[in-house]
């Protein structure tokens, strides 16, 4: 048996560790076409990209040039002359359509379904999916960025949407609706051109909700709030200007899957960015939107401000030496100014144009919707197929009037491949799978989560994570075999939606001939843990093998129980079921020693005599091996009512003494008992506060054939007369 360990204790009470389950199997060859005991054999392999151009072309009066094909015109790359495969007209109606009266009867107010997925192209198979589905519509995305808006902001920006959707909507718009509320992007509504569904959503939308991202200025205009130290609230607000650019980058993302041109109308109050520390996030938004043919029209919803050389009154008073100099007028200004400038860079670098100081939100709108009426899409094969992800400049001219004005998109970023990844490009990869609302699955991941409890307010979660062993690649790195296995992990609070634990860790598993082998056929399974109270919590796991950059996900949701208020039955936790009990420290790969390592085991109540007991994420379990069922019951967990009766003046009858648990496994098959064990008689754990009993079993499984069953665990209080009983379907094989 050969195992991986991989752990440590952080101060939220959190374990993880790596175990990879042996047997005997044939070595998995990677990057070879060669059959053993065939000839040489050969696979060609081709890659291409398509490049898709939207442009506009105009003579010198101003006049848009109809009728050009593609033979018009001549299209590099970095200098190399390009061949063009398609060249498509698309033109725009500008007359507004009136909006359709609805009877009365069938008005309703349509709640939003949330979506989660990568592109909003795909809705669902009752519309139109084929190539004709957005040709000779103007795709509008409205953002609204409730994150960075105040009440009042998001009033006017909600009002100007309804304005444009009610009196200024052409019948070639299509209306999509995106929000960001600073945790996910939502797509409250598909492009759609249907009026009363858009002004159904846009009444959904809640005034005040998303709050919480607001910049908190450190400088001569802060208000004195008489604290004698405080931490620099800069720093954070460089994370919270990440995420809202990090978000409008998913949301361009989304668009990319259509090849005319997008105009994203982007509401907020502002976006200041912290000096270069925000350079990285704006460059990758600014480069999604490029690749997407997405482009930016930023909305200030703050509209016309006179702002008061002190701040007005939602502010306290400086109340420093700033106040006197005219720094802390200056910085007032200064702020509000660095605001704009980053929406106006955003449209700038994307082909939009910010709307700035203007108290008519709707205009901005407006101004997207004119900017696009009539375009040529152009589409080509770049000769270039190296995905090394450097900037590849775009030429276009027209062949016959060389004083044509032409509007496109002047180069673009080539795709790169997880090979050519910077540690940010695969720091950055990770971050963008954990955003999505879809998981992926590349890697297949199964998972058990487990709970224990600690004491009257916390649990120990421990979670088991298996990975099948033949998905992982091997790599040859300094003559020794080897897989680099990346995992994140995170856990929130379903309620509020915080993030309330995760995990971070990078695995480099180094293997010998014999074990390389072993994992062609043997799961790789990762274990952590993590200390939370009662509650009911969702949890994204993401493990990615490094050699190739494939990433799996596991999404889910677990419910922890409050056991103290448990009264009828007989408090448990959960049941564990496993075929294995390993060392603790025979491991390949260990990250803690001495102390550390002692930590870990003494919070885990998996692991008993340095031996960890590893759950079983399938419950399949083979007949030659024995099972082991371990779990607690707690007899201190909950007292049983007080009768209404019973008077406060009552002398306390003192305490009896730690009675026996009963506890025993039964075996089910076709409703029908086929296997018990003889009931096991365990005294609780002396000294602990909730009375925990722990009850452990090994169960031979050779007196039984292979098939379906259902195993249960029946826990007894004789005392107390309280019964529980836990009942699990597993698989017997050979």
């Amino acid at each position: 048996m050969i195992r991986m360990q991989r752990s440590w204790w952080l101060s939220t009470g959190l374990s993880a560790g790596l175990v990879v389950l042996s047997g005997v199997a044939a070595a998995q060859q990677i990057g070879t076409n060669k059959a053993e005991g065939k000839a040489d054999t050969y696979t060609l392999s081709v890659k291409s990209q398509l490049v898709v151009e939207t442009v506009v072309a105009k003579d010198k009066s101003g006049k848009f040039i109809n009728g050009l094909t593609a033979k018009d015109f001549t299209l590099t790359e970095d200098g190399v002359v390009q061949t063009i495969k398609f060249c498509e007209h698309e033109q725009m109606p500008t007359e507004t359509a009136p909006l359709p009266v609805v009877p009365s009867d069938q008005e309703q107010l349509t709640v939003y379904k949330r979506l989660t997925r990568t592109s909003i192209a795909a809705e669902g198979p009752a519309k139109e999916n084929g190539p004709t589905k957005y040709q000779g519509h103007r795709l509008l995305a409205m953002y609204f960025d409730m994150s960075s808006m105040g009440p009042e902001d998001q009033l006017r920006a909600l009002s100007a949407a309804q304005k444009f959707i009610r009196t200024q909507m052409t019948a070639a718009d299509l209306v999509s609706i995106m929000r960001f509320n600073g945790g996910a992007v939502d797509v409250l509504q598909d492009f759609s051109a249907d009026r009363n569904r858009l002004l159904s959503i846009l009444e959904t939308l809640v005034v005040g909700e998303g709050q919480g991202n607001n910049d908190s200025i450190d400088d001569a205009s802060s208000a004195d709030t008489g604290a004698a130290f405080g931490q620099d609230d800069s720093e954070f607000n460089i994370f919270n200007t990440d995420r809202q650019l990090a978000a409008l980058q998913t949301a361009a993302q989304m668009l990319a899957s259509m090849n005319e041109k997008k105009s994203l109308i982007y509401f907020a109050s502002g976006l200041r960015l912290r000096g270069v520390d925000n350079q990285a996030q704006l460059h990758a938004t600014v480069d999604a939107a490029v690749r997407a043919g997405v482009a930016f029209w930023p909305v200030d919803a703050r509209g016309l401000v006179a702002n008061a050389p002190l701040g007005d009154a939602t502010q306290g008073s400086p109340g420093n030496q700033g106040m006197y100099s005219g720094a802390g007028a200056q910085a007032v200004t200064d702020n509000f100014q660095q605001s704009q400038d980053t929406m106006y860079s955003l449209a700038a670098d994307t082909g939009g144009k910010a709307f700035l100081d203007n108290n008519d939100l709707a205009r901005g709108i407006v101004q997207a919707q004119q900017a696009i009426t009539d375009y040529y899409i152009i589409g080509y094969y770049t000769t270039n197929s190296t995905p090394n992800g450097r900037f590849r400049k775009i030429k276009l001219t027209l062949n016959k009037d060389s004083g044509a004005a032409l509007e496109y998109r002047q180069g673009y970023y080539a795709n790169k491949e997880f090979a050519h990844f910077t540690e940010a490009d695969k720091e950055r990869q990770l971050e963008d799978a954990l955003m999505l609302g879809d998981p992926m699955t590349e890697l297949t991941i199964a998972m058990e989560i487990n709970y224990f409890q600690l004491n009257r307010a916390e649990y120990y979660v421990p979670i088991m994570v298996k990975i099948p062993g033949r998905e992982l690649a091997l790599a040859k790195k300094m003559g020794a075999e080897h897989t680099l296995i990346d995992f994140v992990c995170e856990v929130k609070d379903e309620l509020g939606g915080i993030t309330v634990s995760n995990v971070r860790d990078s695995v480099n598993i180094k293997l010998n001939e014999s074990t390389a082998a072993d994992l062609a056929h043997q799961p790789i399974e990762y274990d952590a843990g993590f200390t939370l109270t009662p509650g009911k919590y969702s949890i994204k796991f993401l493990a990615r093998d490094d050699e190739t950059g494939r990433i799996g996900t596991y999404q889910g949701s677990f419910v922890i129980p409050n056991l103290n208020k448990e009264v009828t039955r007989l408090p448990i936790s959960s049941v564990v079921l496993s075929s294995q009990r390993v060392d603790s420290k025979d491991a390949l790969y260990n990250a803690t020693h001495g102390k550390d390592a002692a930590k870990n085991d003494a919070a885990n109540p998996l692991v008993e005599d340095g031996r960890k007991l590893i759950p079983s994420v399938t419950r399949v379990f083979s007949v030659d091996r024995d099972l082991y069922v371990y779990l607690q019951a707690y007899t201190k967990g909950a007292a049983a009512p007080t009768p209404a009766s019973t008077s406060t003046a009552t002398p306390a009858t003192p305490t009896a003494p730690d009675t026996p648990v009963l506890a025993f496994v039964t075996f089910y098959q076709d409703r029908k008992k086929v296997f018990e064990t003889a009931p096991t008689a365990v005294l609780p754990k002396p000294g602990t506060r909730l009375g925990v009993v722990p009850l452990s079993f090994k169960v031979g499984l050779g007196s039984l054939a292979p098939g379906r069953y259902d195993c249960q665990v029946s826990v007894i209080d004789p005392v107390k007369g309280k019964v529980t009983f836990r009942r699990y379907p597993i698989q017997l094989v050979r």
